[in-house]
């Protein structure tokens, strides 16, 4: 067994929660610079080149590119030859977060659901776990906006409405949504598994490289026909009209049971945080 001192878990969480907020990943990055070589309408063009001065400046003075600093939602994934030593992970993140957010003047945006009482640090993260093969800790961060998150979906479709199901969906989703998530997004799609299945493959699949493809040929076929389609659209940069509407279209499925189809859509805003690493 190889230990792994909770402590460098939370010092890791914290450089995490400050470089997602203020350095963009480099995928990310460059999809913006290439879309603005596709994008046709003028003002598509200038909304575009703010959106990457932006970032740029963002990453050369280490500050937020925007000013809501998310949620923090984690995905990480344990080795089974791994001893944490110390307090759980659950509290080692969150002190992480606690400090993240703190030392690098982040918002905090976490309160109660209902009484609306700010909780002061911006925990608790979100914190999806993963037992795997090996002795290391993966840590991954995707801090997630309002504004994108607001406008995502989930929906148990009839296993008869099948693809053509999935793709009006889809599409009514990012119609609905405009320029409220601040377009271009990357749209991250779980499809199967269960209710609650389908919405974590779908926050999952944002965290996908932009450019990368599904393993399955028919997949990653229904991603690139969704990115056209949607891109047809014409919401554009900001929802001022243009081509370029989305990054990327990401789907992520899991079986599931004869009787269901469940179908979530995680939108990700054209500041696509994440980061990640290993311990």
């Amino acid at each position: 067994m190889r230990k792994v001192s909770v402590s460098e878990i939370t010092k890791a969480v914290r450089a995490l929660c400050i470089s997602a907020a203020c350095n963009l990943e480099q995928d990310v990055a460059d999809a913006l610079r290439e879309s603005l070589a596709r994008e046709v309408s003028p003002l598509g063009r200038d909304v575009l080149s703010q959106i990457i001065t932006n970032f740029e400046i963002a990453d050369k003075e280490s500050l937020p590119m925007c000013q809501d600093t998310g949620i923090a939602v984690f995905f990480i994934e344990v080795g089974r030859g791994v001893e944490l030593d110390g307090s759980s992970l659950e509290d080692a993140v969150n002190e992480g977060v606690r400090q993240g957010y703190k030392d690098g003047y982040l918002r905090k945006s976490v309160c109660h659901p209902l009484k609306r009482v700010n909780t002061g640090d911006n925990t608790p993260a979100i914190i999806h776990t993963t037992i795997v093969e090996g002795d290391r800790v993966k840590i991954k961060i995707a801090p997630k906006g309002a504004g994108s998150e607001n406008m995502s979906a989930l929906k148990m479709l009839k296993p008869a409405e099948g693809v053509n199901g999935v793709k009006s969906f889809v599409l009514d989703t990012v119609r609905a949504a405009g320029g409220n998530p601040c377009p271009p997004i990357v749209v991250g799609v779980g499809i199967g598994g269960s209710f609650e299945k389908s919405a974590i493959l779908a926050k999952k699949a944002l965290l996908r490289p932009i450019g990368s493809r599904n393993a399955d040929v028919e997949v990653e076929a229904l991603e690139a026909e969704l990115l056209k389609s949607i891109n047809d659209l014409g919401i554009g940069p900001m929802g001022f009209g243009g081509v370029v509407t989305a990054l990327a279209v990401h789907i992520e499925t899991y079986p599931c049971h004869i009787a269901s189809l469940p179908v979530a859509i995680n939108i990700q805003c054209h500041a696509g945080r994440h980061k990640e690493a290993v311990l």
